[in-house]
């Protein structure tokens, strides 16, 4: 195994508490082996260097929440200017024309644009299986180990049609005994729970407003027999709440209560209308919450209450959600649009540059339960974001790090995941960008002539 000191950054962030850092640190293999101080030199033997002098070295930013096949769908006419239900309700009809291949470009697509913005670990939530795409999950797994990049693939599902008193069309809901049986064969195959794996299997139902009780209850046992985390959306509009209180009598959080949902192995997609009351319960009980800033303010859902669920003990994390409702896949832009929106809930001294950068790594680490990504120490994984500060938007700028978040960066220089560079000189390491581009766009075209037929 190759030992390489990543060598005296411009600024590095997210050490290990305590730790001098500023001389870089040395990796072996899918490992960091050392923290090197400022003006030191490694004790480690080294086989290589790398010069970051010019670099910001971070550790690889973590996306908690997306919709991979969504990239497919960006800027759609029919979807623009509306909030979450009639934005989903003109979408439903063209995503159940989703097919293989173009949801093995969507995950390709989506990887890229990740791993090119300094992201190292996604979750994404997939949860449409028309007839024609029944093994969406096993054609994610083989893209995402492709692409080189960790991945939380989580199987979702809808089962509440619109003749039923959901919101979904009957055209993208699945039986309950059909998602059941294939969940637990997607964990068997792919669910890789140790540490430094590379690829784990989640359940995630989608929505109070496209699942049933019976199902949200059946999945929570299946996911505590099989020891996999849990996932839905939950309380992003207050169409929703009300959604909750016509159907089943309660609010989101009291409902996931009586389904078994309210435990530490459960976290929430967005997590905006929650009473005082209901973020004590899920900082009580542990349940985290996936902050998506771009796609909260383009559907004009609301704003996170980030801080509140933080000190009262609820894993907070940053996601960039899907690329319908962002419209990109950008994580170190979402940092900044996490800053920028915190701000007009909290005071400046509170959501700072850091706390942001917090949030998108050893923030979203707790949160998908992964302790050995999200900071730079040693035993650590060697999952790690180098970006330079050579762009116009940088000329003049003082402080490195805060420049990196205030001046929004977005594009890494180089990206290594799992001790292997994935990116270097912004240039994706084995893909062929431009032919990828031009079979995403083509598959785009095709579902929105198939939605139109």
């Amino acid at each position: 195994m190759t030992t390489l000191w990543i060598k005296n950054p411009l600024a590095i962030y997210g050490q290990e508490a305590d730790c001098d850092a500023g001389g870089g640190v040395v990796t072996r293999g899918s490992e960091i082996v050392e923290l090197v101080a400022a003006g030191g030199a490694p004790a480690t033997p080294y086989d290589e260097t790398f010069d970051a002098s010019q670099h910001v070295l971070l550790p690889g930013l973590i996306n908690t929440h997306h919709h991979f096949y969504q990239t497919l769908t960006r800027a759609l006419p029919d979807a623009l200017n509306k909030s979450l239900f009639p934005w989903l309700q003109s979408l439903y009809k063209v995503w159940a024309h989703l097919d293989a291949d173009m949801v093995r470009l969507a995950t390709e697509m989506a990887s890229a644009e990740l791993l090119l913005s300094g992201c190292t670990t996604a979750a994404d939530h997939h949860y449409l299986f028309p007839m024609q795409i029944d093994n969406a999950i096993d054609i994610q797994a083989e893209a995402v180990r492709k692409m080189g990049i960790r991945a939380l693939l989580t199987r979702g599902s809808m089962s509440l049609g619109e003749k039923d008193g959901g919101l979904p069309p009957q055209s993208v809901v699945q039986d309950e005994q059909s998602i059941l049986d294939d969940s637990l064969r997607l964990i068997r195959a792919y669910h890789d729970g140790n540490d430094g794996s590379m690829l784990q299997i989640a359940l995630a139902p989608c929505s109070p407003f496209s699942v049933t009780r019976e199902l949200m209850q059946e999945t929570n046992h299946l996911a505590s027999r099989e020891g996999v985390l849990l996932h839905t959306h939950l309380a992003e509009t207050e169409d929703e709440n009300d959604f909750c209180l016509r159907v089943y009598g309660v609010r989101p959080v009291e409902y996931l209560a009586e389904v078994g949902w309210m435990h530490e192995g459960v976290w929430l997609a967005h997590g905006i209308h929650f009473t005082d009351e209901e973020m004590d319960e899920l900082g009580r009980r542990g349940v985290g919450v996936a902050h998506c800033p771009s796609s909260n303010m383009l559907l004009g859902s609301g704003v996170c209450q980030t801080l509140d669920l933080q000190k009262r003990g609820a894993p907070v994390g940053l996601a960039v959600d899907g690329s319908a409702s962002n419209d990109c896949s950008n994580m170190i832009q979402e940092v900044r649009q996490a800053l920028l929106i915190q701000r007009l809930r909290y005071a400046p001294g509170e959501i700072t540059h850091q706390w942001a950068l917090d949030l998108a790594t050893k923030g979203s680490a707790k949160l998908l339960k992964r302790p050995e990504l999200g900071v730079l120490g040693v035993g650590k994984q060697a999952d790690l974001a180098l970006f330079k500060l050579d762009e116009n938007r940088f000329s003049g700028s003082g402080d490195p790090l805060a420049a990196l978040v205030l001046c929004g960066a977005h594009q890494a220089d180089a990206v290594m995941v799992a001790g292997r560079w994935r990116v270097k000189n912004s240039v994706l390491m084995d893909v062929d960008m431009a032919r990828l581009r031009a079979e995403h766009t083509a598959a785009a075209l095709r579902l929105r002539q198939a939605a139109c037929s």
